[in-house]
């Protein structure tokens, strides 16, 4: 096989020789997504702030917090992140015997 020399010898051109260079366009970031947790008959206030407690690592007080939302405003957003990990979270709570879902946070 014969190679020109001129093709082995040249280096390649630089981006700034090479006139204007494109930027590979990136995609949005993806929009954070969220995990609710929704109101139930079954589950007691007590079990609702443990799960967060434990589940989370939320404090007392913030576990607290988040389950009297979800008691009087009938869900709290209790997690915010990538969908990945909020689907995991979602069935984490179900694994708990809560009502959870997530979505994209609008």
């Amino acid at each position: 096989m014969f190679v020109a020399a001129s093709a082995v010898d040249r280096p390649a051109e630089s981006p700034e020789e090479q006139g204007d260079v494109g930027l590979l366009e990136r995609p949005l970031a993806d929009t954070p997504w969220v995990t609710l947790v929704w109101n139930d008959p079954v589950n007691l206030m007590s079990y609702v702030t443990w799960v967060l407690q434990h589940h989370f690592g939320y404090s007392e007080a913030k576990a607290t917090k988040l389950m009297m939302d979800v008691h009087q405003e009938g869900r709290a957003v209790v997690a915010i992140g990538a969908r990945e990990k909020m689907e995991a979270d979602t069935e984490a709570m179900h694994g708990y015997g809560l009502w959870a879902t997530f979505q994209k946070d609008d």
